[in-house]
């Protein structure tokens, strides 16, 4: 077997729209094609005793055990990965649940695709998965311990962590959007003007004079002791012989920790003699030259968190420790400890495992005991000096409990130190008294406090801690997102989105808009190339001047990635035509129609899809769409305008030479067409077909008719604001066009709009592209043929695995099939072939170039036209 492709897909996809995270494995069984599982001896005995597990998985029997009946009935090798695949994710705590596996038109090479929960475990999975079940066809031995022990430590290197996970889920619930930016826990949760941005439980709101005061233990505590805030007495030392000043001043029992130090590192707790004390102080300055020395308050530790000055949960945090029970060691007794199921390893679990560290053996030294000791029982004994969950901690819930001053108290901690999401550490016997009577005293106050505690503790109720975080950031009424128009089709997606784009400039919106020669804010461009897939389309998201949002989005970024946003509002498909058909198996029109319909899919339940009712394609979507649609038709009796216009629906038709809007019967008129500049008179039927489609999404968004009108009147088609879409260079005897017109539908909508055009002679400098069928290479010819008086052939920049003669052949086969007796010739080089055509041109003459490379055909005819100018100002 062999992998082909591996590929990430992030958003909605062509396997599904709700189910974003997908793994998408193009595999080649090769010889194995030919040997379903029920010919391969052993091999259903050999899984199950492999991955035992995988009697859980229904199958499409729908019994436990499904799978396995499958497994023994006989069953395709790439069905077995996709199941393995999950699996093993699930065994190293990651639970995805979602597979389809697809033969493609291919024989032999399939499709397998499955559900991730993260992108480097996934792939991971999906190359294990092949070679696990390779390993059972040879009958040779595979170490399944050892790669779900690898995917645990992947899965703890990528994910998000307790706390920031726990406001993404809140956020999602929401139905927020969220980008993670970067590997870290930075994470943007809305898109454009609307996002707020936090890192673990650090918001965008958190004052960094706050944070820098929390950081500052010895600031804090001065501070809050200037609040009449019980702290502990001590002082900040250096050196020995400060440190003995203090402990003659305070006594023991202390506590030594580093000034800037965090999660308990570089403590000692309970140190009650001046040895260990100088240990102490040397272990703390690992971690910076200053040093706190205080008083050892005795009690129990408590965390309570306070968000937006409220508080918001307490809890009790117990250090990792084990009961004697008389007969087992204490290495025996974290091993039994350690099986509890709500352990696992890093954060799977409500519970980290314990491990045995340079903490546990010093703590145990102590103690004069070794791993080997047997604790009596009911002995309790503490293995980490820290209470944090992440070294084997257990938390207690004592949010009920609390004393109402000790609230008061906490929340004005919050606000002396400044911090809007703030843990604060309190040693003391409890919290149902105020702290002044229980003799406890105020730690430390920490300005990322995790929350894992107060999620899930190891006793009491679990608390939703991430809803207020996401209150703070997002109280009722405040957007999250911004609008998003999303176009898809075949031809015209770039004309009509920057159409789009222009009209809801000129609303005053500051819009951000990709297409397929770049991404732009306004009207710059920030990043040049085809930006028409889900990577561009997050760099607008991800924008904060970004008001609107107008996408591009064509199939290549669907079937690499998905799409690059959640859903949209309006989503536009102007048509299905050939194009790159036969490649990524897309082979047919309804192949590619399942790619497009991905962008309607993911239109919002309340928004509306767009949709061209002149396209056969386009409307047998129709029926399957959830939600609301509306239809741009050329013909205002076209059927499906009329049967809409009966049921009182939205349409935009092209009648009596105006764009007008229908609302069932009711006559909205928005321009004359040929007012219209990019439709050039009228005389560009696709053009006013793009026109249709934008004028349609900006009105059904609730912009005026009279400031889409005026927009449309401004669009005034060029080099600059729609490069090779239409655009036309007049010279003193002959004029050029430059279109990136590359299917046969482009031709026919060219030779449509040429016929309209006067000329003495029509040129046209053409080429096959390498990576479409014989077919439509030979009825681009064809469509030449049938508009050009001459024809250059050029060769395509990118061949894409063809010869220039194959191409070429395929040209010159068509042209001979459009029934015309056309004059052709070869130039190799576009630019030389521009250079030509011009050079030949007589008076009155119309050449056409259809480019691959717009801008460097431009800037040629461009550079011809600047030396025309400069020529007749020396003339005259």
């Amino acid at each position: 077997m062999k992998i082909e492709k591996i590929q990430v897909l992030k958003g909605p996809n062509i396997w599904s729209i709700r189910r974003r995270k997908l793994i998408q494995m193009r595999l080649d069984l090769e010889e194995v094609e030919h040997l379903p599982t029920n010919k391969i001896e052993g091999f259903r005995e050999n899984l199950e005793r492999l991955i035992p597990s995988l009697i859980t998985h229904r199958c499409s029997e729908g019994v436990e055990g499904g799978f396995f009946q499958r497994v023994e009935m006989g069953t395709w090798m790439g069905h077995v990965i996709e199941h393995i695949a999950l699996e093993i994710q699930t065994l190293a705590g990651m639970d995805a649940g979602f597979g389809r596996t697809r033969e493609t038109k291919t024989p032999g090479i399939y499709n397998v695709v499955f559900s991730y929960i993260e992108e480097n475990s996934g792939v991971y999975a999906a190359e294990q998965s092949v070679e696990m079940a390779q390993c059972l066809i040879n009958g040779q031995d595979y170490d399944v311990n050892l790669c779900v022990q690898t995917l645990r430590e992947m899965r703890e290197r990528e994910r998000l962590g307790p706390s920031t996970g726990s406001i993404v889920e809140e956020a999602v619930a929401r139905n927020i959007p969220w980008i993670r930016l970067g590997k870290n826990s930075l994470v943007q949760l809305g898109y454009g003007v609307h996002q707020q941005r936090f890192q673990a439980t650090i918001t965008g709101k958190t004052s960094s004079i706050a944070v820098d005061i929390a950081c500052n233990k010895e600031l804090t505590k001065k501070m809050l002791d200037d609040a009449a805030i019980p702290v502990p007495t001590g002082d900040l030392v250096s050196d020995e012989e400060n440190l003995q000043r203090v402990i003659n001043k305070i006594g023991y029992p202390i506590v030594l920790k580093p000034l800037d130090g965090n999660h308990g590192k570089g403590a000692s707790i309970n140190v009650k003699d001046w040895e260990t004390a100088k240990e102490g102080l040397i272990h703390a300055q690992n971690y910076g030259p200053r040093v706190i020395v205080e008083k050892y308050i005795t009690g129990y530790d408590f965390r309570v968190l306070v968000i937006n000055h409220k508080m918001t949960a307490a809890a009790r945090r117990v250090p990792a420790h084990i009961v004697g029970d008389g007969e087992m060691t204490i290495m025996e007794l974290i091993t039994k400890e350690n099986l509890d199921p709500r352990r696992g390893y890093g954060h799977e679990n409500v519970l980290t495992e314990i491990l045995v560290d340079k903490d546990t053996n010093e703590l145990l030294e102590k103690l004069n005991y070794t791993l080997e000791n047997i604790p009596q029982r009911g002995e309790i004994v503490y293995l980490k000096s820290t209470a944090n969950l992440s070294t084997g901690g257990t938390s207690i819930d004592v949010t009920d409990l609390i004393h109402p001053e000790n609230v008061t108290m906490c929340e004005r901690i919050s606000k002396i130190v400044g911090l809007d999401v703030c843990g604060i550490d309190i040693m003391a016997e409890n919290l149902t008294q105020p702290l002044k009577e229980s003799g406890g005293a105020i730690l430390e106050v920490n300005a990322a406090p995790g929350f894992r505690m107060h999620l899930a503790p190891s006793e009491g109720l679990p608390r939703n801690v991430a809803a207020p975080v996401v209150d703070m950031l997002y109280p009722p009424g405040k957007p999250f997102r911004i609008p998003i128009i999303a176009v898809t089709g075949t031809n015209g997606k770039t004309t009509t989105t920057r159409l789009i784009a222009h009209i809801v400039k000129n609303n005053g919106y500051r819009v951000g808009f990709t297409t397929s020669d770049g991404i732009y804010i306004q009207s710059t461009m920030l990043t040049k190339g085809d930006t028409t897939g889900p990577i561009s389309a997050e760099f607008i998201l991800k924008d904060p001047t970004v008001e609107f949002a107008v996408l591009e989005t064509a199939r290549g970024g669907i079937l690499r990635s998905g799409l690059g946003y959640s859903y949209c509002d309006i989503g536009v498909l102007t048509n299905i035509k050939e194009d790159h058909l036969g490649m990524n198996d897309i082979h047919n029109l309804k192949d590619l129609t399942k790619v497009k319909r991905v962008v309607l899919d993911a239109v919002k339940k309340d928004g509306w899809c767009v949709l061209n009712a002149d396209d056969e394609y386009s409307m047998r979507l129709m029926p399957d769409l959830d939600s609301k649609i509306a239809l741009f038709s050329l013909d205002e009796n076209n059927p499906h305008i009329v049967k809409f216009a009966k049921e009182g629906k939205i349409t935009c038709v092209y009648e009596e030479g105006f764009v007008t809007i229908k609302r069932g019967d009711w006559k909205i008129r928005i321009a004359k067409a040929n007012n219209i500049p990019i439709t050039m008179e009228g005389k560009a039927r696709f053009m006013i077909s793009n026109v249709l489609a934008a004028s349609l999404a900006t009105y059904l968004h609730g912009f005026e008719i009279e400031d889409i009108a005026n927009s449309m009147r401004t669009f005034i088609p060029s080099a600059i604001l729609t490069p090779g879409r239409l655009n036309i260079f007049k010279f003193k005897k002959f004029h050029v066009l430059i279109d990136f017109a590359h299917n046969p539908a482009g031709y026919e909508a060219i030779e449509d709009y040429l016929k309209n055009v006067d000329a003495t002679k029509k040129i046209g400098i053409i080429s096959g592209v390498g990576d479409r069928r014989d077919e439509d290479i030979k009825e681009c010819g064809k469509i030449a043929g049938r508009m050009f008086d001459y024809i250059i052939i050029r060769n395509e920049k990118h061949l894409r695995g063809r010869t220039e003669e194959d191409i070429n052949g395929l040209i010159i086969s068509g042209i001979h099939e459009s029934g015309r007796d056309v004059s052709y010739e070869s130039i190799p080089k576009e630019i030389e072939a521009l250079k030509h055509a011009m050079s030949m041109a007589e008076e009155g003459t119309f050449i056409t170039a259809l480019s691959d490379v717009v801008s460097n055909a431009i800037d040629l005819v461009q550079e011809y036209q600047n030396k025309e100018i400069l020529e007749e100002g020396k003339i005259n």
